[in-house]
């Protein structure tokens, strides 16, 4: 569900290795370019959850990868999902659900009131379904370079903060890392190993495409954090493809 950034070369990957995909979009336009890559489409729009979506849950696992943040759009969705086969439910999230507390977070960390944590909690309390969490830590590869993220004369604000990110083909493979181990019930994070201050990693993605440096902004007292990616070396055995951020070429990935 959500065929976009992430969902879209997922559902290639999965399909690449023999599995049957669904794929929902709101755009009437992509459904063509969808079968042909082999995902049988469908239109769902989340906030407007009007239409019967049967025939899109008749699956054995559900992979939740919209952006939205509209709680009652969830609500609404879980109802179907209950009475559908689905016994599997994967739902990405973010690591932007904890807060910065100066101190290295773990998939046990405390997280911060938000529409995200409390549509997490929709899927974690539904007893019909196993529900697996997997957290990203900030998306990066291929169309979204990070090089790009700040416009030029905008300041990139905390500096000696550290940065937590995840490329996107790491994405995927964590993904289907849950799947194959059937690692359910289960919080993930998801976040490169190596954790450069701002400074460090902006400096360096905006020379790799070759636009001008950024321009940074010092505030005092800002916490900062450091994601934790331990849970899922330890117990899915996976190893980051792009752990460490700093050798990397951002012109190329």
């Amino acid at each position: 569900m959500g065929c976009g950034w992430l969902g879209k070369p997922l559902a290639v990957s999965l399909i690449q290795q023999g599995h049957k995909i669904k794929g929902s979009t709101t755009s009437e336009s992509k459904l063509s370019g969808f079968r042909e890559i082999g995902i049988v489409p469908f239109i769902i729009n989340l906030d407007d959850l009007k239409e019967n979506i049967s025939a899109f849950l008749d699956s054995e696992i559900l992979i939740v990868a919209l952006p939205s943040k509209n709680i009652d759009g969830f609500k609404n969705l879980l109802s179907p999902i209950e009475k559908s086969p689905i016994k599997k439910v994967i739902f990405i999230s973010s690591t932007s659900v904890y807060g910065n507390s100066n101190e290295m977070v773990t998939e046990e960390s405390d997280t911060l009131p938000s529409a995200l944590t409390t549509i997490e909690m929709l899927f974690k309390n539904s007893v019909r379904f196993d529900t697996t969490i997997i957290r990203f830590a900030g998306l990066f590869g291929y169309t979204r370079k990070p090089g790009n993220f700040f416009s030029k004369g905008r300041k990139i604000p905390n500096p000696e903060g550290f940065v937590n990110m995840i490329y996107q083909d790491d994405c995927i493979r964590l993904i289907e890392k849950v799947i194959e181990k059937k690692a359910w019930n289960q919080i993930f994070n998801g976040c490169a190993d190596t954790h450069p201050t701002r400074r460090e990693f902006y400096t360096k993605t905006t020379l790799d495409i070759g636009i001008e440096l950024p321009v940074f902004e010092d505030v005092a007292g800002i916490k900062k954090k450091i994601i934790s990616n331990k849970k899922s070396k330890e117990l899915l055995n996976f190893k980051y493809q792009y752990g460490d951020l700093l050798q990397l070429n951002y012109g190329n990935v």
